[in-house]
């Protein structure tokens, strides 16, 4: 099975939105696993109406605001297998991540965390956002947009 899911590549100005999640871990009971850096990304829910209203969802989950304008869909996707054990505990072997250019017109002082796993969320410089992913497949297709120039 393939496990459907969205992100944003979110940019105010000059600079973009990462998120610092922290999982909670099922394999131990409740444990927090380590953060990682990461742009949004949620998976795709039954009840979403499009593939866009599941971004805006997922951002307002993540950040606790709505101030977000979809600018476009990007063609390429995010793709990549989950790890044996993963796959075993949810059925899913792969992900398939479509991927959206979004304008944030809020304020900082809007984005309230109100998800648990959600640690920090900050805006960064496109330098600084391609230091801080944490996945290798996340900053291979940012790392793909020319001097932080995503349009």
């Amino acid at each position: 099975m393939i496990r459907k899911a969205v992100g944003a590549i979110v940019y105010k100005g000059n600079e973009f939105l990462l998120v610092h999640k922290v999982k909670v871990s099922a394999l131990e009971k409740g444990s927090l696993m380590e953060g990682e850096w990461d742009l949004p990304k949620g998976g795709v829910e039954q009840n979403d109406l499009s593939l866009e209203h599941a971004i805006l969802r997922e951002l307002e989950q993540e950040t606790g605001s709505t101030q977000y304008r979809v600018i476009k869909q990007f063609d390429d996707k995010i793709c990549f297998s989950f790890e044996e054990s993963f796959q075993e505990q949810t059925g899913w072997k792969k992900q398939e991540t479509t991927m959206f250019l979004v304008e944030y017109f809020g304020y900082d002082s809007d984005l309230v965390l109100k998800d648990r796993e959600i640690a920090e969320v900050t805006f960064l410089t496109y330098v600084q956002v391609c230091e801080r992913l944490t996945h290798k497949d996340t900053k291979q297709y940012i790392k793909s947009f020319e001097n932080g120039r995503i349009t």
